[in-house]
């Protein structure tokens, strides 16, 4: 019965509850599940804008930029349908992968909660839409009396 008392000398390994907790404590507190203004947050990733304005403003620019190369791939040539081929598939399938690639990242770096983010994504998909998408900047010419927008849903 040596060794059967129930007591291990090693100690048990901690929860994963256990390590989120601690590695919240030492990075400032809990992750925030509300939107907040201010420049300190956290953005894809660890410790990235941090406590810097200037940095902030180059995460919400590189959110902006995201955004809107999102919405132009979205709307780019290469995914309109054209003869079968297996190139044009390729590109059409690199070119999608991308589009989703950014388009998580963004709705990750909204889920920081941090209002001034989500704005700058918004802006983003907007300017975006703006200039590739709408009417504002392509000439539809006379006889096209087509009256809804297209959509990539």
């Amino acid at each position: 019965m040596n060794g059967m008392s129930g007591s291990s000398t090693a100690a048990p390994a901690p929860s994963p509850s256990a390590l989120f907790q601690h590695r919240r404590r030492h990075h400032g507190g809990m992750m925030h599940m509300t939107f907040f203004w201010g420049k300190n947050t956290e953005v894809l990733f660890d410790g990235w804008p941090g406590t810097s304005l200037k940095m902030y403003w180059v995460c919400l620019a590189t959110v902006f930029v995201f955004s809107a190369l999102s919405e132009w791939l979205s709307r780019c040539g290469i995914m309109k349908a054209g003869p079968a081929s297996l190139g044009g598939g390729l590109a059409q399938t690199v070119i999608y992968t991308v589009r989703a690639g950014l388009s998580y990242l963004i709705m990750l770096a909204v889920m920081s909660f941090n209002g001034g983010v989500f704005l700058a994504a918004m802006a983003g998909f907007g300017v975006g839409f703006l200039i590739f998408g709408s009417r504002s900047f392509k000439d539809t010419g006379i006889n096209n009396n087509h009256t809804e927008v297209q959509s990539h849903c």
